[in-house]
């Protein structure tokens, strides 16, 4: 039987959407706000286009049925590896990054887009593929994951590449794929960031010679390492097949074997990444070792979030964002422009919506009866709440910066067309969550 379209609508999912986008709306314009008092941006005004025509999307998404691009996936992640590479060839440079194609005046960031893609087509695989062996069915996934996260670190893009990760790791982990397997992948990626950004956090931060790090820095000595772990990890291969019942052999092989990869990846992350955008990723731990330069972004944040207090300056009395102290202040900080003048209470406000729908999103999970569009809905909630406690982290100073926006608040149409496709998608399978 089909279903009707009102029941295909979440009325408490979209008064969160419309109370956030508002909210970021409103602090869009008060962005825009100069010193003088003068709107000097239309930026609101362009997101207020975005925001209605991502409504249309949204309820367009949630009425139609996501079972039935099942069989359309596979073409649209070909299209996905295709327009990473277009992007990467043919894209304009924006912050650093290829990252953006348009025409014009008109651009689109495919990357954030591709998320919707990424979602859909390693959900699809992880329903399809629930027979297959443990460890087909990881390294396929893996393959998936590996794919659109290299071609958008290739841009580079660090910061959206990050955002594939939590969305990998939380659908295999709810698709049950073993916590070794999951394990792997995380400490791998850990200690990939570790190994990268040692370096610089001695030469930059630290400003001591560590004996440790200076392995890394030295080709030779790093060399050594590498092979070395990955000689170890040999033997323990070896022993595996020499002696199956001594898991001891396994172990070994899989401790170094992180190890070497994670040498190895940091290297590589090395080349790729610029030694500026490392430092961004560590001038946390210390702002003032560089107040004019990477650590600027930070201690600004930090200064309009407490000069908030309880109940905030006002709207549009804000000074941090009003005198041009803030940077990307409509985009990565607009949570901090909103603290100034909202206050805690308009915090913990906006805390309460954004958690609202995390949550609703949790019981839409648990209560639908489809594999497909449990696994759908478990990425989306994974990219949502990555983004909330990244972008809320970075302008708190207790995380990296990394350019990952606030979805439903910061300045930008291809961050919010792909929440509102989300949170539609979202919607959908909870109008057929009973039907298989």
């Amino acid at each position: 039987m089909k279903t009707k379209i009102f029941q295909a609508f979440d009325f408490f999912i979209i008064l969160c959407v419309l109370f956030l986008v508002t909210m970021g709306i409103l602090f869009i314009y008060s962005s825009g706000i100069n010193s003088s008092g003068f709107n000097v941006s239309n930026e609101f005004l362009k997101q207020i286009i975005w925001a209605a025509t991502g409504i249309a999307m949204m309820l367009f998404a949630a009425v139609l049925d996501y079972r039935r691009i099942d069989r359309y996936v596979p073409y649209l992640f070909a299209f996905l590896v295709f327009i990473l590479i277009y992007t990467k060839l043919f894209g304009r440079y924006v912050n650093g990054a290829k990252s953006w194609i348009g025409f014009g005046g008109f651009g689109i960031q495919p990357s954030e887009f591709c998320k919707i893609i990424y979602i859909l087509f390693l959900g699809w695989y992880l329903n399809r593929s629930k027979n297959e062996g443990a460890r087909k069915r990881f390294l396929t996934a893996l393959a998936i994951f590996l794919v659109p996260t290299g071609l958008i670190l290739l841009q580079p893009d660090l910061g959206t590449a990050m955002v594939y990760i939590p969305i990998f790791l939380v659908m295999c982990f709810i698709a049950g794929i073993e916590l070794r397997y999951i394990f792997l992948i995380f400490a791998t990626g850990m200690l990939t960031i570790i190994f990268a950004v040692l370096p610089i956090y001695q030469s930059e931060i630290a400003h001591v010679n560590y004996r440790a790090i200076n392995i890394l820095i030295s080709g030779k000595l790093s060399f050594v390492v590498i092979a070395a772990s990955f000689a170890v990890c040999l033997t323990g291969i070896a022993g595996m097949i020499l002696f199956p019942q001594n898991k001891y052999f396994y172990w070994i092989a899989y401790a170094f074997g992180i190890i070497c990869a994670s040498l190895i990846l940091s290297k590589i992350a090395g080349k790729v990444l610029k030694d500026y955008q490392i430092k961004r990723l560590i001038v946390f731990i210390d702002p003032d070792s560089d107040p004019r330069g990477a650590g600027w972004n930070i201690i600004q944040s930090k200064i309009a979030i407490g000069s908030g207090n309880w109940f905030g300056q006002g709207f549009l009395k804000g000074t941090q964002s009003h005198y041009r102290f803030l940077p990307e202040q409509s985009t990565d900080f607009i949570f901090s422009i909103m603290a100034e003048e909202t206050g805690f209470f308009g915090c913990i406000l906006v805390f309460m919506v954004y958690f609202g729908l995390l949550f609703r999103m949790v019981y839409i999970m648990r209560s639908t009866s489809n594999d497909f569009g449990f696994y759908i809905v478990s990425g989306i909630l994974a990219m949502f709440f990555f983004h909330f406690i990244v972008n809320v982290g970075m302008v708190m100073g207790i995380m990296p910066i990394t350019g990952i926006p606030l979805l439903f608040l910061s300045y930008g149409g291809s961050s919010l067309w792909t929440a509102m496709l989300c949170t539609g998608i979202v919607m959908s399978v909870n109008g057929h969550k009973f039907e298989m």
